[in-house]
């Protein structure tokens, strides 16, 4: 068997385009207005197949009135960057058909977090992944989602 370098090309578009969409979303120039809302600080993107690392500052617009991380745009930026990692491996549209979140502290505007997003579970058009965040000062958890992701077919609007 020889290796073909077309292969190798058309297997990194979906991880090019997953990565494009974060970017540009948290710079404000595409997505929906409450993605670009959730995702309005992330930076320092590390994308492959199966795999998101980045970096997230808490802006002051996601915050409560005690100045935390509300947990609704916790779950945004899970569900966001979840997609985003299994977009990687299959490069399609997906939807989710389970989704739970363990939160484990409080984090303030300003403070700087950790996320890594994985893909567990490939079983062909249901993919399970998490999405750990973490304190980036000293490591202490803040949430940890678990997801599963079924592929989601525009033409016929049902799951595959």
């Amino acid at each position: 068997m020889t290796r073909n370098d077309d292969d190798d090309e058309v297997n990194t578009i979906p991880i090019q385009i997953a990565k494009e969409w974060l970017e540009s979303t948290a710079r404000g120039q595409t997505g929906r207005e409450i993605d670009r809302q959730a995702l309005q600080n992330l930076y320092s993107l590390h994308v492959q197949k199966g795999l998101i690392q980045c970096n997230f500052v808490v802006p002051k617009s996601l915050s409560d009135r005690d100045g935390n991380w509300r947990v609704g745009a916790i779950a945004s930026l899970i569900d966001l960057i979840g997609a985003s990692v299994v977009h990687t491996i299959h490069g399609n549209i997906h939807v989710s058909v389970d989704f739970n979140i363990s939160f484990f502290s409080t984090i303030k505007v300003q403070e700087e977090v950790e996320i890594e997003a994985k893909v567990l579970g490939d079983k062909g058009s249901l993919f399970s992944f998490t999405v750990v965040i973490r304190k980036k000062e000293n490591g202490d958890l803040v949430a940890v989602g678990k997801q599963w992701m079924s592929l989601y077919d525009l033409n016929h609007r049902s799951k595959l």
